[in-house]
C-alpha cells in the first residue's frame, strides 16, 4: 500500500472517529487527550520512533511489552497530546506521526481518546 493511500485511509479514520465521538455526545468544546499508538517487534526501532515523536512535541509514554495471540511479542508506546476534536489538527498529527513510523519501520495504529461528558451547567 502506498503511503498516500495509507494516509488517506487514516484521514478517513480521523473524520469518522471525530464524527462518532461528537454523535455520541462527547464535549467537542473541550480539548481531548489524544493517544497515538505505535508498535513494533524491534524495540530499538520503536525507541527511535519515540524519540522523534517527543521531538515533534508529543508526550511519550514508556514502551510496554505485549504478548500476541500467537505467542509472539510486540513493544508499543503512545504519543500523547491535548487536542480539540479538529480534523485539520488531527490530520496534521497523522502526517507527522505516520512519517515517523515509516522512517523507523514501525507500525502506526491510529489514535484513541476518552469520552468527555458535556457539563450541563456550562450550557445554561
Amino acid at each position: 500500500m502506498s503511503t498516500a493511500t495509507e494516509l488517506q485511509q487514516w484521514y478517513e479514520f480521523n473524520q469518522e472517529t471525530i464524527a462518532a465521538l461528537i454523535e455520541d455526545g462527547s464535549d467537542d468544546s473541550q480539548a481531548h487527550t489524544i493517544e497515538y499508538h505505535f508498535a513494533s517487534s524491534d524495540f530499538d526501532a520503536l525507541e527511535k520512533a519515540a524519540v522523534d515523536a517527543f521531538k515533534a512535541g508529543f508526550e511519550v509514554g514508556d514502551a510496554e511489552e505485549l504478548e500476541l495471540d500467537d505467542g509472539g511479542e510486540v513493544f508499543c508506546f503512545d504519543a500523547v497530546v491535548e487536542r480539540m476534536l479538529d480534523e485539520k489538527l488531527l490530520n496534521q498529527d497523522t502526517d507527522k506521526l505516520l512519517a515517523i513510523a515509516t522512517k523507523h519501520k514501525v507500525h502506526y495504529d491510529g489514535w484513541g481518546t476518552y469520552f468527555i461528558e458535556v457539563d450541563e451547567e456550562d450550557e445554561n
